[in-house]
């Protein structure tokens, strides 16, 4: 069944970015061999051209088909045109396990804010996109930066998706399985209805709250059950949900 690596905020560029953090994951993403690498934003700290530069040289070393978004801190300093540059499409989607599983990626970044949206426009691209995969009998996933549900222990919420409510319509209308994000820096998961909200902390930034240490998602998908697991820098492991589906 699909394995899925989930890495976000890896804040290239930033003083507190800390490489070995990411050589580490990205080494361990290869061991494990997942059908898919997603990346939910934030792959730099300015959305400077170096940046972008210096990213992808990490990102090349991921082994696995990968899907990358853009994050309120790749948009910075038209960070967006550095990122159809070096990643290409800020948003779209990808077939894997032989057109089993569509993973939808979604720009909800906004030049120079912090902020999210993603749009009208956007939003109806996704809805078809489910749509599609709905007709095939599809495991649908979204990606995006910013989080639709808000996460705890995260403090007040300022950084919002301004479009949540007509968004989450969306994806629960949509059947979508899994939504991934990041953002806050803080993992968590909401089940809603037959939908995980997963949130994925920082993979190698030392911006944490308390006593949080860097970390990733690590997903497995069976029959009826999935399987999250929270991935500590220590090496320490520690399931996040697991919980029952219906598909």
């Amino acid at each position: 069944m699909p394995f899925i690596v989930h890495l976000s905020d890896l804040h290239v560029g930033a003083i507190n970015f800390k490489e070995n953090l990411l050589l580490e994951a990205i080494k361990k993403s290869n061991d494990l061999s997942p059908d898919v690498v997603i990346v939910t934003g934030d792959t730099t700290e300015n959305g400077y051209y170096l940046e972008f530069e210096q990213a992808v040289e990490y990102l090349d070393l991921i082994e696995s088909p990968i899907l990358v978004v853009p994050g309120n801190h790749d948009a910075r300093h038209v960070g967006d045109e550095c990122f159809e540059i070096f990643i290409k499409e800020r948003y779209g989607s990808l077939k894997i396990r032989k057109n089993a599983i569509k993973v939808i990626g979604l720009d909800s970044s906004e030049p120079d804010l912090d902020y999210g949206k993603v749009g009208r426009s956007q939003q109806k691209w996704m809805e078809d996109e489910l749509k599609r995969a709905n007709k095939k009998n599809m495991y649908k996933i979204i990606a995006l930066h910013h989080h639709i549900i808000p996460v705890p222990k995260t403090g007040r919420e300022r950084n919002v998706l301004t479009d949540a409510g007509d968004i989450l319509k969306s994806v629960i209308d949509g059947n979508a399985q899994l939504v991934l994000s990041g953002h806050k820096h803080v993992p968590h998961v909401w089940v809603l209805e037959n939908t995980g909200f997963v949130t994925a902390g920082t993979v190698s930034s030392l911006k944490l709250r308390g006593k949080d240490i860097s970390s990733f998602n690590t997903i497995d998908i069976k029959d009826y059950a999935i399987e999250i697991v929270l991935n500590f820098s220590d090496g320490k492991r520690r399931c996040l949900a697991s919980y029952k589906t219906t598909c």
